[in-house]
């Protein structure tokens, strides 16, 4: 999905996939209750790429069901709202976090306040799951 630049809108919506560090990724467990999850994420303009740490429950519910939600922090007041809506993939083929030099441009600070290296990083969190979306909404 491309976002459309051209509004308002779609011009804001792609800044903030590009520039805010914490987003949340809303999966579905097996008795289909919602699971949101805070996630660091890479937007590359057509999906995101989030690093997981192995046997998570997010992990757990996207082998169940694909379908999935995202979304950025609102502005406080019920304004700035960005969702996106898509499907999901755990990827065998990813390169680990740290031999993504955008990722690490956007979070080597955090890994570093988090106590790690981009080496160590990317051994624990060494799965990566691809979120295509469908639909962008929000205002």
């Amino acid at each position: 999905m491309q976002i459309d630049t051209q509004s308002e809108f779609g011009t804001r919506a792609a800044r903030r996939l590009r520039d805010e560090k914490l987003g949340w990724l809303v999966t579905v467990r097996a008795n289909g209750t919602p699971q949101p999850v805070p996630v660091w994420f890479l937007w590359d303009g057509e999906a995101l790429l989030i690093y997981s740490r192995p046997g998570t429950a997010k992990l757990r519910n996207l082998s169940g069901n694909p379908q999935v939600a995202f979304h950025l922090d609102g502005d406080g007041r019920g304004g700035d709202i960005v969702v996106l809506t898509g499907e999901a993939r755990i990827l065998s083929d990813a390169a680990p976090a740290d031999r993504v030099p955008t990722y690490l441009e956007k979070y080597r600070e955090g890994i570093a306040r988090i106590g790690m290296t981009p080496d160590s990083f990317a051994r624990a969190y060494s799965l990566a799951i691809r979120v295509v979306p469908a639909r962008l909404e929000g205002h």
